[in-house]
């Protein structure tokens, strides 16, 4: 069974950072990580992901600000968010699934490639 829990949400004004970090006993090699998103009302969009083997994939919107990255000592993964703007606020979740990242459809993978998810944090900016 894994579990993942995420913390390090919160509010902050705009052109500020926040570093999100999702843990877990499942975190560790040999998994793909996402981070997601879901403002009120809207779909839940792919916002970063890790491979096993680190690489990584951006949405547009975030590329250049947010950086995914993973710690497996630690048992984390973490997103590092920049030069935040008020749209970046939304729920945000942490998501595992074994083996490699499906690139099938898109690039960070769709939720539907995920079958572990945390609990979300909440990030508000304004």
């Amino acid at each position: 069974h894994v579990q993942l829990v995420e913390s390090g949400g919160g509010s902050v004004q705009a052109g500020g950072s926040l570093r999100l970090a999702c843990a877990g006993a499942a975190v560790y090699a040999d998994n793909c990580f996402g981070w997601f998103r879901q403002p009120p009302g809207e779909e839940r969009e792919g916002v970063a992901s890790i491979d096993d083997d680190g690489s990584t994939s951006y949405s547009d919107s975030v590329n250049g600000r947010f950086t995914i990255s993973s710690d497996n000592a630690k048992r984390s993964v973490y997103l590092q968010m920049n030069d935040m703007r008020p749209e970046d606020t939304a729920m945000y979740y942490c998501a595992a699934d074994p083996g490699v990242c499906d690139y099938s459809l898109a690039r960070p993978p769709l939720k539907y490639a995920f079958g572990y998810w945390g609990q979300g944090t909440q990030v508000t900016v304004s």
